[in-house]
C-alpha cells in the first residue's frame, strides 16, 4: 500500500520506492530506503510526519504517495 494510505501508529517497512533517481535519491539522503522501518507520528491532509532511524521526517503527500510499504517485513512487491 501507499504511505498515504496506511494507518497511523504502527510500524510499516518500506518495500519499495518508486519514481526518477533524483526522487530515491532525495528519500535515500532522509533515510527513506527499501527495508527500514518507519512510523507514521502524524497526517495532515495528506502530508505525514514520520519517525525513521530515531528521526522526525516530514514528507509532502507528492513523495509519501511514492512510497511503497507493508505491516509484514516479509511481503515483497512484483
Amino acid at each position: 500500500m501507499m504511505l498515504t494510505l496506511a494507518p497511523i501508529n504502527t510500524n510499516l517497512w518500506i518495500l519499495r520506492i518508486k519514481g526518477k533517481d533524483e526522487t530515491k535519491k532525495f528519500l535515500s539522503n532522509l533515510g527513506l530506503v527499501e527495508g527500514t522501518t518507519i512510523h507514521i507520528i502524524s497526517e495532515m491532509n495528506g502530508n505525514l510526519i514520520v519517525n525513521v532511524k530515531d528521526t522526525r521526517v516530514a514528507i509532502g503527500k507528492d513523495l509519501s504517495k511514492r512510497i511503497i510499504v507493508s505491516d509484514k517485513k516479509e511481503e515483497r512487491v512484483v
